[in-house]
């Protein structure tokens, strides 16, 4: 099979397209023909050899997550059959990831593609929605409450606008540019606000949409922003940002931070499923590369824009 793979860790330079053996199933998994992958942040750092899968053996083919068909399943798996479209998010995966034109993966990391998410979208949404419901559950909000999400247009802050609503939240979305603002706003924010604009007008905006106070922050993204939006919480309030968000929020007199990470099992798929499924679902796609350009979609990691990059194998 085709497939992107690095034999040393560094920078983009050293993903290389190769002929790989197509991996062999073992009866918990599923092999799938992928017919795309998501590009996300933690591609990057498995490839600088920051973040490597355990188990990973040199050449590591990278891919967290990504979507694509079944084409045989071991003797224990249940639930999914050949034939079936599915997207999967596989933070554990000794035989590679889903830059390649197959891959094998443990059957508890899939499910099937809920009505709702485009084929050709699926494979860029499976460990950002993870993540951003982890988010959801740790800060643990009743309906009615006023949520704040922080990098609301990126590939995890425009998926957590949209179940958050879900949850009956009222969403205020702080955004990158006008892009990001008019995306949220598509998405169904309730306050849509640009983070990168005048901070003592986006306070003023805040307070007068809930003048009572934001129950709670879903930061995407820290630095000095996310410091002066702190100052709109309720006393108590809480912080909730996912590992890897840099620099780390800092606790401070009546705020509360929990870090949290996404979990990919049977029952946060089945839960991730039910809420897309409950209206219109979008996965916003940036930009698609070819797998003979994952480079180019590296070196667009480093960049500035709304929602998720895609690699397109099949």
């Amino acid at each position: 099979m085709q497939a992107a793979a690095f034999d040393e860790f560094g920078g983009p330079e050293v993903i290389t397209l190769r002929k790989l053996p197509i991996p062999q199933v073992a009866d918990d998994e599923v092999l799938i023909k992928v017919w795309s992958a998501g590009v996300g942040v933690w591609d990057a750092y498995e490839r600088e050899g920051v973040l490597v899968p355990e188990g990973s053996a040199l050449p590591i083919v990278p891919g967290s997550d990504g979507a694509g068909t079944v084409i045989a399943a071991g003797s224990k798996v249940t639930g999914l059959a050949v034939g079936d479209l599915v997207y999967v998010s596989a933070t554990t995966r000794p035989k590679g990831g889903l830059y390649a034109e197959y891959a094998s993966v443990k059957a508890e990391y899939a499910a099937k593609v809920p009505d709702g998410v485009p084929a050709e979208h699926a494979g860029a949404m499976p460990t950002d929605a993870l993540t951003a419901l982890a988010g959801l559950d740790t800060l643990s909000l009743s309906a009615g409450a006023w949520l704040l999400i922080f990098g609301a247009s990126g590939g995890q802050g425009h998926l957590a606008v949209q179940l958050a609503k879900r949850q009956g939240l009222n969403v205020i979305a702080v955004a990158s540019g006008a892009d990001g603002v008019a995306l949220v706003t598509r998405l169904g924010a309730d306050v849509s606000l640009d983070g990168r604009g005048d901070m003592t007008e986006v306070l003023a905006r805040i307070r007068d949409a809930a003048p009572g106070g934001v129950n709670a922050i879903l930061a995407m993204a820290g630095g000095a922003t996310l410091d002066r939006l702190t100052e709109v919480l309720t006393d108590g309030g809480v912080v909730a940002y996912a590992h890897g968000v840099r620099p780390e929020p800092q606790e401070r007199p009546g705020v509360t931070v929990r870090p949290y990470d996404g979990e990919s099992n049977p029952r946060q798929l089945q839960r991730l499923n039910e809420l897309i499924e409950a209206g219109p679902f979008v996965v916003h796609v940036a930009e698609t590369f070819p797998l003979g350009k994952v480079r180019d979609a590296h070196q667009r990691l480093k960049t500035s824009y709304a929602g998720k990059l895609l690699l397109t194998v099949a």
